[in-house]
C-alpha cells in the first residue's frame, strides 16, 4: 500500500494531510481515527496533528517553531550559559528539549505536564527504539527545564529510565600504538598523537592546550577546564618533551599549542580525527578505532604496567573510581594471574 503524510494548515490549524490512491482498505481504516475528514477540493484525508498521529505516519518533529517554543528555548540556553554549562552540553540540552516541544505543537509550552513526557517516553522514544543515552539525555535536558525555568519538578519515577550500558572500553595493543605514533612524518601530527596517548588526553583538551600549560621544569603539563570544569595535572616523559621542543622551534604557535592554518586559532578537531584515521590506515589496522581509544588505551597499558588504579584515575580526572574500575574488565592483567 502506497502513501505519504505531511504536515498542512487547514482553516488555521495544524493537521497531517495523508495522500494515497483510492484504496477501500486505506478508507476503511483512515476512517476509524478520531477526526478524520475527507477534503473534496484537495482529494486527500487529513487528521488533527497529534502526537499519536505523527507517531503512527512517522511525521518529523522537524517543524517551525512558535514565537513561545523559541522564547523558551532561548531562556533555557541562558540559564545553562549562565551556570558555565559547556557550549556541547548547552547544544545538546537545548536540541533535545526542542525536538520535545515541537513533538507537541499543538499545545502550549505552559499547558505541556509530567504525563507528556511520560508518553513522549513511552510512545516515541521506546517504540522507536531509540538509544539509552538518547533517552537519558533527554529526559535529563527536560528535567533540568521543568525545574529550572517552568519551577516545576517531574516525577521521575514515572519515567521508564534505561539500565546504563556496561559497554566496555576499547584497546589498542602496545604494537598497534607504536604503529600509530610512528605512522606519520609529519611532526605536529606526530606530535599531537603521542601527547594524546602519553597524557591519556581527551581530544578537546589537547586542542585547548597552550605553550604556558607546558611546565618543562618539572615535567608536567597543566589541563585547564576539562571535563566537568576541573584542572588536572599529567606527567610529561622526557621522550615527549623533546618532541615538544622540536615542534616549538618549527612551528612557533602563536596562541594555543597547536593552531591550525589561521595562527592563533585552535586546530580543528575533525581534522584531528582525520589524522588519526590517516594512521591507522597508513599501519592496516583494520579495527574501527578512533582517537579517543587512544586514551582507553594509556590507561589499561599503565594498569598492565602495575599503576595502581587511584592514581591512573587522577591523571584520567574521572570523578568516580567506578569509571576508571571499567579498564580492569579489558587488562590483560586481569587474564594472566
Amino acid at each position: 500500500m502506497n502513501w505519504k503524510a505531511q504536515l498542512i494548515t487547514h482553516k488555521g490549524a495544524k493537521r497531517i494531510a495523508v495522500i494515497f490512491d483510492k484504496d477501500f482498505r486505506l478508507i476503511t481504516r483512515i476512517k476509524t481515527f478520531e477526526g478524520a475528514t475527507w477534503s473534496a477540493s484537495k482529494g486527500y484525508w487529513h487528521l488533527p496533528d497529534t502526537f499519536e498521529n505523527r507517531t503512527h505516519f512517522k511525521i518529523s518533529s522537524t517543524t517551525i517553531p512558535s514565537p513561545e517554543v523559541i522564547q523558551q528555548l532561548e531562556k533555557y540556553k541562558c540559564w545553562l550559559h549562565s551556570k558555565r554549562y559547556s557550549d556541547n552540553t548547552v547544544k545538546t540540552y537545548v536540541d533535545a528539549l526542542k525536538s520535545f516541544l515541537l513533538f507537541f505543537n499543538t499545545k502550549s509550552v505552559f499547558e505541556i505536564t509530567n504525563e507528556d513526557v511520560i508518553l513522549f517516553n513511552n510512545n516515541y522514544i521506546l517504540k522507536n527504539n531509540l538509544s539509552s543515552s538518547y533517552q537519558n539525555q533527554i529526559v535529563n535536558a527536560i528535567k533540568l527545564y521543568f525545574k529550572t525555568i517552568r519551577n516545576e519538578v517531574l516525577v521521575i519515577e514515572k519515567i521508564h529510565r534505561p539500565k546504563r550500558e556496561k559497554v566496555l572500553p576499547n584497546v589498542l595493543s602496545k604494537e598497534e600504538v607504536k604503529q600509530i605514533l610512528t605512522a606519520h612524518n609529519n611532526l605536529k601530527h606526530k606530535t599531537m598523537l603521542s601527547l594524546i596517548y602519553s597524557c591519556g588526553m581527551r581530544c578537546g583538551e589537547l586542542l585547548a592546550l597552550k605553550p604556558l600549560h607546558i611546565d618543562s621544569k618539572r615535567n608536567i603539563i597543566f589541563i585547564k577546564n576539562a571535563k566537568g570544569k576541573k584542572d588536572r595535572i599529567v606527567p610529561l616523559s622526557s621522550k615527549i618533551l623533546e618532541m615538544l621542543r622540536d615542534y616549538y622551534k618549527v612551528h612557533k604557535p602563536k596562541v594555543f599549542l597547536f593552531e591550525g592554518q589561521q595562527p592563533g586559532e585552535a586546530y580543528d578537531a575533525r581534522s584531528l580525527q582525520q589524522v588519526f584515521k590517516q594512521a591507522i590506515q597508513k599501519c592496516n589496522i583494520t579495527k574501527p578505532a578512533t582517537l579517543h581509544w587512544l586514551r582507553h588505551s594509556y590507561a589499561t597499558h599503565l594498569l598492565e604496567n602495575g599503576t595502581d588504579l587511584r592514581y591512573i584515575q587522577e591523571l584520567l580526572g574521572h570523578n568516580s573510581s567506578k569509571t576508571t574500575e571499567i579498564y580492569t574488565h579489558v587488562s590483560t592483567k586481569t587474564y594472566n594471574k
